[in-house]
């Protein structure tokens, strides 16, 4: 069944955002960083069945053009664009799930405007300063930033997949990653690692806000992602929180993995 997928841009003060929806019924927010609408689109398609969904690319990525492409990105902007795209959308207060980088603008946007949100997932949030070997997650998040200003990209990659705990086989890696790159996908790259990553990575939650948020919020985890790094974060969190984490399927990138299983997963939870 093919999906019809409506597009558009919003103004913010520094830039312009671009978004897609698809679909009808409540509304439901995919969120990345620095995953974009189109790695969404095909979950996006499957849970269209019974939502709109809302998919954008995050500020500096693709669609979404900032006026200084070297001003940083942190979780609390682009929680500020989320909050001016829902309320944009004027649907009420939707559900909004995150992965990754995604999860911590979730919370973000948790935090600042629980309004706008009926019920937040946030899937693997890598919130290296949870944990006990904080000081170790912070030379190896310095390290991947090294190794790209460096010029080696592949090996910031690869330093990135093993920090998020995410394993793609080299040949499909030298496939992706290896080949000729676009300027689009050059452009992506360089303001990931240089004016994003570490913001985020190195982000701190405020406990006491998302305590008293009262929203719905649930912590998710992929079934194939024990011990790694997003496990324990996801984890920390949780038990900070006194929630408990639910399994969705695949690795941290699960959504990607099976769209139609995940989707199917999310639409349960939500359910």
């Amino acid at each position: 069944m093919t999906v019809s997928v409506t597009t558009g841009t919003l103004a913010v003060p520094d830039g312009s955002l671009y978004y897609e929806l698809r679909g009808s019924g409540p509304l439901v927010a995919l969120v990345g960083s620095p995953m974009h609408a189109a790695a969404f689109a095909p979950v996006a398609d499957a849970l269209a069945e019974s939502h709109t969904v809302l998919t954008t690319d995050p500020r500096g990525h693709f669609g979404s053009v900032l006026h200084d492409p070297d001003s940083d990105s942190t979780p609390e902007l682009r929680a500020g664009d989320l909050a001016a795209l829902l309320r944009h959308l004027a649907t009420g207060p939707a559900t909004v799930f995150g992965s990754s980088g995604g999860a911590i603008t979730t919370l973000a946007l948790l935090q600042a405007n629980p309004e706008l949100v009926h019920t937040a997932v946030a899937h693997e949030p890598p919130l290296a300063e949870l944990l006990d070997d904080r000081e170790q997650q912070r030379a190896v998040q310095a390290d991947v930033i090294d190794t790209f200003r460096s010029g080696d990209t592949l090996g910031a990659v690869r330093k990135f997949f093993a920090f998020a705990g995410m394993h793609m086989p080299e040949p499909i890696f030298q496939q992706v990653f290896g080949g000729e790159r676009t300027e689009a996908e050059i452009a992506n790259d360089r303001y990931f690692y240089l004016h994003e990553f570490q913001g985020t990575a190195g982000w701190q939650p405020d406990l006491d806000a998302l305590r008293a948020t009262g929203t719905r919020l649930i912590l998710g985890i992929g079934d194939t992602s024990g011990g790694l790094f997003c496990d324990r974060a996801t984890r920390a969190l949780g038990a900070e929180l006194g929630i408990d984490p639910v399994l969705f399927p695949g690795g941290h990138g699960g959504f990607t993995e099976d769209p139609v299983k995940f989707a199917d997963r999310l639409r349960e939870l939500l359910t």
